[in-house]
């Protein structure tokens, strides 16, 4: 079994597979970029987003190499600017409502849409052609134990994500549907 990256518990051995060549060059290349405090996600969004909406996810809709790390858009309105905005994010699928982590790549600070969700929770996501409308909140301790695990099993970067963050405990982000009756609210 191997530990998590912050403790939070332990993966089983078979829970993973071999990543291929290009997810492994892929994350190393990721991992210098963060390590050395550049972080791509601003600069790559504006393609990454144009292609997934044209596509409807079938371009950019899953990490190359890692095929179980699937992309979703998110859409969020900023905080102070109140500009709306749209990020492309890896997630987790639980059934009842769809899990993200702020990594932000492993920085020491969270990542802008993490603070813009705080600020205007009630948003929608694109998951392949489907829109939907949700509301987030963060994950309490012990739900993101679970999802933590659940999340390194589709992508182990994340343990390299939270070492490199330091001292910040990367949040998880629930985005739960929201009932019909309170859309427009």
């Amino acid at each position: 079994m191997m530990p998590s990256a912050d403790g939070d518990g332990e993966i089983e051995a078979g829970q993973r597979s071999r990543p291929s060549l290009l997810a492994r060059l892929a994350m190393s290349s990721s991992q210098f970029a963060n390590k050395h405090g550049v972080y791509l996600g601003r600069r790559s969004t504006k393609w990454h987003v144009a292609g997934y909406r044209r596509s409807n996810g079938r371009i950019g809709g899953h990490l190359p190499g890692w095929p179980p790390a699937r992309i979703l858009l998110l859409d969020h309105i900023g905080a102070k600017s109140g500009i709306q905005r749209t990020s492309p994010l890896m997630y987790h699928d639980e059934g009842e409502f769809v899990a993200v982590v702020a990594s932000k790549g492993g920085q020491p600070t969270h990542p802008a849409w993490f603070h813009n969700l705080k600020a205007h929770p009630d948003t929608t996501i694109q998951i392949g052609s489907e829109v939907r409308r949700v509301r987030a909140r963060v994950a309490t301790d012990a739900e993101r134990h679970s999802l933590w695990l659940k999340c390194l099993a589709f992508y182990p970067g994340y343990e390299f994500f939270q070492r490199n963050a330091g001292s910040r405990k990367i949040p998880i982000v629930i985005l739960e549907p929201r009932d019909a009756d309170e859309i427009g609210r």
